[in-house]
């Protein structure tokens, strides 16, 4: 589902769809393209003992610029489990590049996040849920690649009504392919503020990022190689 559908004539019903938003680049690109794509959006963010609440701020802040956004936050309690730098204090948030998955992989989160878009997406009609997984400039987290994308959307035709009663509810995931430059790209021609946005694994309560993490390098290097000035306010 590549979202570049033309927008709903004026007057008809619009399809309803649920974007995950975090408050970061990728999401906020994401939410655009489906605004775009003539998809009345449902902005579905999650506080999950994140160390880096800021987002969930950002997050507010970027689906209330989407005109008829309708957004939604979902508590969750994964410090109860750990495993993450993302989730537990005691592991640090690394400042340099790593080998293999980085300990910022959050156990499962995308599997529990797109479950939970799923039950939502049954409860308000939508037929599609948007995230914005990329798998060519990302940080090697298993649950951002086409394999797992393709198994989860089997899963919604099996484990749903929607899906037995022969309408599964499509994920779509439009930058999948992109780079953080084309993204970066993208989403100005919509007229996201990246401004409004935070990426960083670490950022302050202000919102202001530490420059270091793998997030904020990838964001750095992506609007360096767009060609356009990074809004990122760093510490």
């Amino acid at each position: 589902c590549s979202g570049t559908m033309p927008r709903a004539i004026e007057g008809c019903k619009l399809m309803k769809a649920v974007v995950l938003t975090s408050g970061g680049l990728d999401s906020a690109t994401v939410l655009a393209m489906a605004h775009d794509a003539g998809r009345q959006c449902y902005a579905l963010s999650f506080d999950y003992g994140q160390r880096h609440r800021a987002e969930l701020i950002a997050a507010a802040r970027v689906a209330a610029s989407v005109e008829g956004t309708v957004h939604k936050t979902v508590s969750l309690d994964l410090r109860g489990i750990g495993g993450s730098a993302l989730t537990d204090d005691t592991i640090d948030v690394p400042v340099e590049p790593t080998e293999g998955i980085p300990v910022t992989y959050v156990p499962a989160r995308n599997t529990v996040f797109l479950s939970i878009a799923l039950g939502w997406a049954e409860v308000i009609g939508a037929s599609e849920i948007y995230i914005g997984v990329n798998a060519v400039d990302y940080s090697g987290y298993p649950d951002c690649r086409p394999a797992f994308i393709e198994a989860f959307g089997a899963l919604t035709a099996v484990a749903t009504k929607a899906g037995v009663e022969g309408a599964p509810i499509k994920i779509c995931t439009p930058i999948i392919d992109m780079t953080k430059a084309e993204i970066i790209t993208r989403g100005l021609a919509l007229g996201v503020d990246y401004g409004q946005t935070v990426s960083c694994y670490q950022a302050t309560e202000a919102g202001m990022a530490c420059g270091r993490c793998d997030s904020c390098r990838l964001r750095a290097q992506g609007f360096l190689d767009a060609g356009v000035t990074d809004p990122t306010r760093y510490l």
